[in-house]
């Protein structure tokens, strides 16, 4: 799933998902480091209508490399940092 040609954009999210307060405006009622950002900030920032950010961040989320977790009526998104440290040592390993 990382290596289709849109790959760079979902490796982007997961870079800005690292640290979301630098690279995302301010939500009210909801911290980003320990909910997450909400796909319409992540569309925001990459330039593209909601249903194509979607789109990524349940990529994103299917692989594990995200949570999501819905409040009141928006889906906020954050790293799992566990699985995306399993992936990296698969990767390492030659997978």
């Amino acid at each position: 799933m990382l290596r289709t040609p849109v790959h760079g954009t979902r490796l982007d999210i997961l870079e800005w998902l690292k640290d979301p307060a630098a690279h995302f405006a301010p939500q009210r009622r909801v911290d980003p480091v320990e909910h997450g950002v909400h796909e319409g900030l992540v569309a925001a920032k990459l330039g593209v209508p909601r249903r194509v950010a979607r789109t990524h961040l349940g990529l994103l989320t299917g692989l594990g490399l995200l949570r999501a977790r819905r409040i009141r009526r928006r889906t906020y998104y954050r790293r799992d940092e566990v699985r995306i440290a399993e992936v990296a040592r698969m990767f390492e390993k030659g997978w």
